[in-house]
């Protein structure tokens, strides 16, 4: 190879990476404020512990990775598959805080085993009052359990709905095994009817929250409940979906 043949192709590879830094900062100026937004949606429903900044910087790292492995002829929006990116990077970054105490989740499993006996049993909707007696605890320390467990609830909750790798990977458009495909299918169809089987109460959070994207505040005023009465009801129908979810484990 000549000099000059290798001096084009140096020149060739600098112009490439330039562009793909051109690229790259266009795609933090457009969509940053998706960055802040999806920030603030989700730090409503996180403990006081975590913090604006880490959920914003580590949504910046989402965003970075979908730039630069986006693929336009997989069908999915950019922003669609940024956004999911984003979010993942976000309960990413909580995860490997493990902020929730051992206790919480084992608490948060004993509320579901007494849902799923309860409801085994009767053939209805497990009741607060039920679930304590169950539980041998009194109704306040039951919803001490709930509102202790409301951060972790509302977490796994998103793990569920948007923020996995499965939903990464619909939204790209990646091919998958038909196995898979269709376990994933009839899981959400599972999903799907659980979730239509709520209490009218819990399903009316789940919806106004998820749906409408209204903050706990929000629904409170709604339903004329206390923000801190809503977290308990989301946090409630989240184990309740777990218990009748339980042989997906």
């Amino acid at each position: 190879m000549s000099a000059a043949t290798g001096a084009s192709a140096v020149d060739k590879n600098e112009a490439s990476a330039e562009a793909q830094e051109e690229n790259l900062k266009e795609v933090v100026d457009r969509y940053s404020p998706l960055v802040k937004r999806i920030a603030h949606h989700l730090l409503l429903r996180m403990p006081a512990s975590v913090q604006i900044d880490d959920l914003i910087q580590s949504g910046m790292i989402g965003l970075l990775e979908a730039a630069k492995k986006y693929d336009v002829s997989k069908g999915a929006s950019f922003e669609t598959y940024a956004g999911i990116r984003i979010r993942g990077s976000m309960l990413d970054e909580v995860r490997k805080g493990d902020w929730a105490p051992r206790s919480v989740h084992r608490k948060s499993r004993k509320v579901a085993e007494a849902i799923k006996a309860i409801e085994a049993r009767t053939g209805k909707d497990a009741k607060d009052v039920e679930v304590a007696k169950e539980m041998d605890i009194d109704l306040n320390a039951y919803y001490a359990i709930l509102q202790d467990a409301s951060g972790s609830r509302l977490f796994s909750f998103d793990d569920i709905m948007e923020g996995d790798d499965s939903a990464i990977e619909m939204a790209a458009g990646e091919l998958i095994g038909p196995c898979d495909g269709l376990q994933r299918d009839t899981f959400k169809a599972h999903l799907s009817r659980a979730i239509d089987g709520l209490p009218e109460r819990e399903r009316l959070v789940l919806a106004l929250y998820y749906d409408e994207e209204l903050n706990l505040k929000e629904i409170g005023e709604v339903i004329g409940v206390s923000e801190s009465r809503v977290s308990q009801i989301h946090s409630q129908a989240a184990m309740r979906l777990r218990a009748r979810l339980s042989d997906w484990s």
